[in-house]
C-alpha cells in the first residue's frame, strides 16, 4: 500500500531538535564565513569550498521548512521560521554584489567545472551598480517588488465571485472550466471577469510597481532593454530565443487547427475562452498503485534509473500526494540534498495525475543526476528546469495512448495538447503583453483599460481565428508577472527542448545513454553550451520545428481519432 503523506524525519526530527539547530547555526556561520573569505580575497577554491557548503547548509533547511508549510499552511511555527530564514539569506544576498566582482577577477582557465561561474560574473560585473546601491536594492527588494508581489497574491487569493447564486473562491470559479457543461463554463467566465474588474485598480498598482522597479533597475545597470538581463539569468542568446519564437510563430497555425478540432468535438463552430479546457472523451479512474506500477513500468523502457528515482520516491515517501484542506494547491518538486527530492501533489484518480506525477518525477529524477556535481553547479537556469520533466511526462502520455479506450484516449490526447498549446500559445500571448507593457512603462504608469487593451490584442495576435472570445484580466490572474520579468518563455523553451530529445531519443535509442550526464551537466554549461556538446544548435529555428513536429503528429493524431 502507497503511503501518502511524505516523511521528513529524514531532514530533520522536528524545529526543536538539536540536529534543527545545528543546521541553522551551521548555515549562519557559513555565511560569515564566505564573507570573511571575501573580505580577505582568499584564492579562489576556498571561495568556491565554501560557497558549496553554504549551499548544502541551506538546502535541507529551505526543503524541511517550505514542505511543513505547504502541507499544512496553518502551521504558524514553520511559517516564522520560513521568514527567519529569509531574513537570514538576505544576509547572504547582500554578499552577491562582492561575490560577482571577486568571481569577475579571476582566471577561467583555473576555475576547472566553475567555468561557467567565472564567465557569468564577468558578464553580471559589466551590468552591476556600485556595491552599496546593489546591497539598498536587495534590502528595498522586500519593501519593493516583494511587497507588490504579496500583494497581488494575498488580494487574488480572497477574491470570490458569484456563480449560481453560490460564493466561492476565484480558484475554484476558474476549475469550473473544467466541466463538461458549456452553460457552467460560460457562467463562470463571466463571473470570474466581473471579480477581476472589482478588483482591477489595485492589482494594476502592483503591475505598475513591480514593472517600475524593473524599469528603473535595468537602466541603471545599463542593460540594453528589460529582456537582456532575463537572457543572461536563463543562459540563452537572444539569437536562440528568436530562433525557437520563429518556430513558435510558424506554428500557430497547427494550434489553430487544433482549436477548430476541438471546436468541432464541441459541436460549435469556434472555440470561446471558456471552452479552452472543456475535456473531450471520457476517462477512468486510476488509482495510486496503477498509477505507482505504470510511470515506473513505462520509464523503465528508456531509463532505469527513472524508474528507480520513480520506485524509491514512493517507497521512501518522498511525497505528499493527496489534497487535503490547508494544502497548497498545484505540485511542485524540491530538491532536499543527496541525490533525493520532496514532491508535493494534489492526486485525484484521473489520468491527468498520471500525468502531473510523472512530470514531478522528472524533476526528481533531474535532482538525482544534479547530485554528482558541487552544489554551486546545480543551479539550473528556468530555460532547462523542465528536460527532464517534460520527457517523463511525455513517455508516459505515448504509453497511455497505446493502451487507452478510445474514449479515454481522446481524453488524454486532447489534455496533452491542451497543456501544450498553453506552453506556446498562451504564453506566446503572455510574452507579446509583457513586451508591450515593459516598452510603455519606461514612459508612465498604465491604467487597467491599457492593462486589458493590451492583453487581447496579444491573445488576438497568438489565438488568431480559432477564438471567438477573450479574456482581458490574464495580466491579473497570473502570478508570475508580479514576482519576475518575462518568466513566460523559458516554460516555451522547456517544452520544445525537451520534446526535441525526445524526438532524438525516439529517432536514436542509443541518445538515452548521454540523456543523464546532459542532466548532469545542465548547471554547468550555458543552454547554447550544453546543446551543442549534444550535438543540437538551439539558435537554428530548425532545433525548434523539431519538438513542434511531436506536437504536430499530435494534432493529426487528434484529427484521425475523432469522429468525421
Amino acid at each position: 500500500m502507497t503511503e501518502t503523506t511524505w516523511d521528513l524525519t529524514p531532514l530533520f526530527p522536528s524545529l526543536e531538535s538539536p540536529e534543527f539547530q545545528r543546521a541553522w547555526q551551521g548555515l549562519r556561520e557559513r555565511i560569515g564565513g564566505l564573507k570573511d573569505l571575501l573580505e580577505r580575497e582568499a584564492p579562489l577554491q576556498e571561495v568556491l569550498f565554501a560557497l558549496d557548503t553554504l549551499f548544502e547548509e541551506a538546502l535541507p533547511l529551505q526543503a524541511y521548512l517550505y514542505a511543513r508549510f505547504s502541507a499544512n499552511t496553518a502551521d504558524e511555527a514553520a511559517l516564522a521560521k520560513l521568514s527567519e530564514l529569509e531574513i537570514l539569506l538576505l544576509d547572504f544576498q547582500r554578499l552577491r554584489p562582492r561575490l560577482t566582482r571577486y568571481l569577475a577577477l579571476q582566471d577561467p582557465e583555473e576555475a576547472g567545472p566553475y567555468r561557467l561561474l567565472v564567465e557569468e560574473a564577468r558578464l553580471f560585473a559589466l551590468h552591476m551598480m556600485p556595491e552599496g546601491e546593489e546591497t539598498l536594492a536587495a534590502e528595498l527588494s522586500l519593501s519593493g517588488r516583494g511587497a507588490w508581489a504579496k500583494l497581488h497574491e494575498n488580494l487574488t487569493s480572497q477574491i470570490t465571485a458569484v456563480v449560481d447564486g453560490e460564493e466561492m473562491p476565484i480558484t475554484k470559479v476558474r476549475n469550473l472550466y473544467f466541466r463538461p457543461e458549456e452553460d457552467v463554463r460560460r457562467k463562470a467566465y463571466r463571473a470570474e471577469l466581473l471579480a477581476w474588474e472589482q478588483n482591477q485598480v489595485p492589482i494594476a498598482y502592483a503591475l505598475n510597481g513591480v514593472k517600475g522597479e524593473a524599469v528603473v533597475l535595468n537602466r541603471r545597470r545599463g542593460f540594453r532593454d528589460d529582456l537582456e538581463p532575463t537572457l543572461l539569468q536563463n543562459r540563452i542568446t537572444r539569437k536562440a530565443l528568436l530562433a525557437m519564437q520563429e518556430a513558435v510563430e510558424e506554428s500557430l497555425p497547427l494550434f489553430r487547427r487544433y482549436y477548430l478540432l476541438k471546436a468541432r468535438a464541441l459541436g460549435k463552430e469556434r472555440l470561446d475562452w471558456w471552452d479552452l479546457f472543456a475535456p473531450i472523451g471520457q476517462g477512468r479512474r486510476w488509482t495510486l498503485e496503477e498509477a505507482r506500477s505504470f510511470i515506473v513500468e513505462k520509464l523503465a523502457a528508456f531509463s532505469q534509473n527513472a524508474a528507480q528515482v520513480a520506485e524509491v520516491a514512493f517507497r521512501e515517501r518522498w511525497m505528499d500526494l493527496l489534497p487535503r484542506k490547508g494544502k497548497v494547491g498545484g505540485a511542485y518538486c524540491m530538491p532536499r540534498g543527496g541525490g533525493k527530492s520532496l514532491i508535493l501533489a494534489n492526486y485525484e484518480e484521473s489520468f491527468e495525475s498520471v500525468s502531473t506525477l510523472a512530470h514531478e518525477l522528472g524533476h526528481a529524477y533531474h535532482n538525482f543526476a544534479l547530485a554528482r556535481v558541487p552544489a554551486s553547479l546545480r543551479e539550473v537556469p528556468m530555460t532547462l528546469a523542465e528536460t527532464a520533466s517534460i520527457m517523463n511526462e511525455t513517455l508516459v502520455v505515448e504509453a497511455a495512448l497505446k493502451e487507452a479506450s478510445p474514449e479515454e484516449g481522446l481524453l488524454i490526447l486532447d489534455a496533452y495538447l491542451q497543456g501544450a498549446a498553453q506552453v506556446v500559445v498562451d504564453i506566446h500571448s503572455r510574452f507579446l503583453f509583457e513586451s508591450w507593457v515593459f516598452a510603455r512603462r519606461k514612459e508612465r504608469e498604465l491604467s487597467p483599460r491599457e492593462f486589458k487593451e493590451l492583453m487581447v490584442e496579444a491573445q488576438k495576435r497568438a489565438y488568431g481565428e480559432a477564438l471567438a472570445s477573450f479574456h482581458p484580466y490574464m495580466w491579473a490572474v497570473k502570478g508570475h508577472y508580479y514576482g519576475s520579468d518575462f518568466y513566460n518563455y523559458p516554460y516555451t523553451f522547456g517544452l520544445l527542448f525537451g520534446l526535441a530529445l525526445y524526438s532524438e531519443a525516439k529517432e536514436d535509442p542509443a541518445f538515452m545513454e548521454r540523456y543523464e550526464g546532459l542532466l548532469a551537466e545542465s548547471g554547468m554549461h550555458t543552454a547554447k553550451a550544453l546543446a551543442a556538446r549534444f550535438g543540437f544548435d538551439l539558435e537554428s529555428p530548425e532545433f525548434w520545428r523539431k519538438g513542434l513536429k511531436v506536437l504536430a503528429e499530435k494534432v493529426e493524431e487528434l484529427e484521425r481519432r475523432l469522429p468525421a
